[in-house]
């Protein structure tokens, strides 16, 4: 089947994408920043130290802004933490701060007019790159914003609030958004804003973006409220994301968003080797260009061009997108007809488990628990080369349809559905099929970036959320998307795929039920 979208032919088996020549496009740029940090962050510096610090990080931006307006980008965007680095303190930063006037509220190019605010050399830095190139800036820096305790009870003791802030320059270097970071990740230095505001700035090339940073992303608010409730498809994302496998390594993530809610994903991150952190990409929700070196010293620009999906813009509203629908055809493979075996030919219906004695009863002997991402799974073993399995905790049923093209390497079925307590809190509803590191059970969760059995798969799995991120990695960090996912039977959310030529690392259906965050 094939959706026609807005002078696009959405093919969704295996969402190829035919662009036609008159469809609204524009070149967006990344940029994966190798930060110079400050070798001792809890050290406070004056001003003057610290601003020679920033220009050494700006200077590198000023570079990649002009080679990306030199390959014909529109919008660049910088990744979190990138001018300053990370790990201060509160008191340590302060150096580092500026103010950063609301757009809502005041005009302003630092480039045109350096001297209406004091302290505003970084903003005035960022805002005549973003004039001399011609191109929309979106840089993240800490900003500082006064309050007072009288009037507004949250106001911190020192009477300022600390931002982890993005602002965004149009093309003539004006600030057009600002947006202080709603869900902090062990970021002592800054507060988290008194209320979520959920920004936004349009451009005459592709029309409204939003904009969240980092962290935020695992949350409603403000990336799903985004999508969700104003109809934002297209994002900005500066962030610092430290990678984890098997479910959240950067680029997993940042694919599984992109394609879960339908949206474009311009994600910039910082490389910094010692933490474990790259990983960027612009991600359509069909395609992908993506950068991961766990082992490289030095910065990559990306660059592509990418349809307009703000329908707003192209004025067709009625073929957008459905964020968390999934991308489901009628000419799918009945029953997933990768093969003539019976196993495959069987029919599914009814034979999914609904709870956990069910799923017990035809695997209690092979099931096994394991840690993973620092929580307790239960998991079954995938065992011959095809097979059809099950397993269940609490709500959440998983069902595997299966055939590999060996059994040297140990995979196994896992599915979580509990509250997430280490490095933040969240509730989570998991299928995931994993390929363990060892051949001990414990090795499940194990963190690997590769693999060598191809896998055919239809992953479903029963959620209590409407909220569910799809993603398939492949061997040496390559990105799959499924040939077909989406809802069937109420609460069933099911994603297949054929034919990878890469080993797969993790299936995941990774769902989160936000109203159960505070558990």
């Amino acid at each position: 089947m094939a959706l026609v979208l807005a002078g696009f032919v959405l093919c969704l088996s295996g969402l190829q994408l035919i662009v036609a020549a008159d469809h609204p496009s524009y070149v967006a740029a990344v940029y994966e920043h190798r930060v110079l940090l400050n070798p001792n962050p809890r050290h406070p510096l004056d001003r003057s130290s610290a601003l020679e610090h920033m220009k050494q990080n700006l200077h590198v931006f000023e570079e990649q802004a002009a080679l990306a307006a030199q390959q014909g980008a529109q919008i660049i965007v910088f990744p979190e933490d990138a001018i300053h680095g990370f790990n201060f303190t509160r008191a340590s930063i302060a150096g580092y701060l500026e103010t950063v006037p609301d757009p809502q509220k005041v005009t302003w190019s630092p480039c045109a007019d350096p001297h209406r605010f004091p302290d505003t050399e970084v903003l005035h830095s960022l805002s005549c790159m973003a004039q001399k190139n011609l191109l929309f800036l979106v840089a993240n820096m800490p900003s500082r914003q006064s309050c007072n305790q009288t009037a507004d009870p949250r106001c911190p003791a020192d009477d300022q609030y600390q931002f982890n802030t993005n602002v965004v320059f149009s093309d003539q270097g004006v600030i057009v958004a600002r947006y202080h970071k709603q869900n902090l990740y062990f970021e002592a230095a800054f507060d988290a804003p008194p209320e979520c505001k959920y920004i936004t700035f349009t451009t005459p090339f592709a029309g409204r973006f939003g904009v969240f940073t980092c962290f935020d992303i695992l949350f409603r608010d403000p990336a799903v409220t985004l999508v969700k409730e104003m109809g934002i498809r297209q994002i900005v994302y500066p962030t610092a994301w430290m990678n984890q496998l098997p479910l959240l390594a950067a680029v997993q993530f940042q694919r599984s968003f992109s394609y879960a809610t339908g949206v474009t994903l311009l994600a910039a991150n910082v490389r910094a080797a010692e933490y474990g952190i790259t990983g960027s990409g612009i991600f359509t929700p069909w395609d992908s260009l993506i950068h991961h070196d766990a082992e490289g010293n030095s910065g990559k620009l990306l660059v592509r061009k990418v349809p307009v999906l703000d329908p707003s813009f192209t004025g067709d509203d009625k073929h957008k997108l459905v964020p968390f629908s999934g991308y489901p055809s009628t000419n799918e493979p009945e029953n997933m007809h990768v093969g003539s075996t019976s196993s495959f030919n069987a029919n599914l219906d009814g034979e999914y488990c609904q709870k956990d004695s069910e799923c017990a009863e035809g695997a209690l002997s092979s099931t096994f628990n394991s840690i993973m991402m620092y929580d307790n799974f239960t998991l079954v073993p995938l065992q011959g080369t095809e097979g059809n399995i099950s397993i269940c905790s609490g709500s959440v049923c998983c069902h595997l349809l299966f055939r590999r093209s060996d059994t040297r390497e140990f995979y196994a079925l896992g599915v979580f559905d509990g509250l997430h307590v280490v490095h933040g809190t969240y509730y989570l509803e998991i299928c995931a099929l994993v390929r363990c590191t060892g051949e001990e059970q414990s090795s499940c969760g194990g963190e690997s970036e590769h693999a060598q059995t191809l896998v055919d798969f239809r992953l479903t799995g029963t959620f209590t959320t409407p909220y569910v991120f799809p993603g398939i990695l492949g061997s040496g960090m390559t990105l799959y998307v499924p040939d077909h996912s989406g809802w069937e039977g109420g609460n069933r959310f099911y994603m297949s795929r054929m034919g990878m030529s890469a080993g797969l690392v993790t299936a995941m259906l990774y769902g989160r039920h936000y109203e159960k965050d505070s558990v």
